[in-house]
């Protein structure tokens, strides 16, 4: 098989394992608060304190992943145009 091939196989295959994801699990961790939903902080004693609410997920912990929201985005497009 040669390289260029190869590397679009690669790709096609990165993508559609990528899709699959998406469609079985749309939530992933948020990246700010790493799926706590909240800051670490520590005191002076170095011991763990719950910060504040993480403002980019609105405290879950989760957040929809990108291959969904254009997923999304395409869906309520097309169904705008069809009406």
């Amino acid at each position: 098989m040669s390289p260029p091939a190869l590397a679009i196989t690669f790709l096609l295959a990165v993508t559609l394992c990528y899709f699959v994801r998406c469609w079985l699990s749309p939530f992933g961790d948020c990246r700010k608060c790493h799926g706590w939903g909240f800051a670490m902080k520590t005191d002076r004693k170095g011991r763990v304190k719950r910060g504040k609410d993480c403002r980019r997920c609105h405290a879950t912990g989760k957040r929809i992943r990108v291959g969904r929201w254009i997923y999304n985005r395409a869906t309520r497009t097309y169904r705008a145009g069809t009406r």
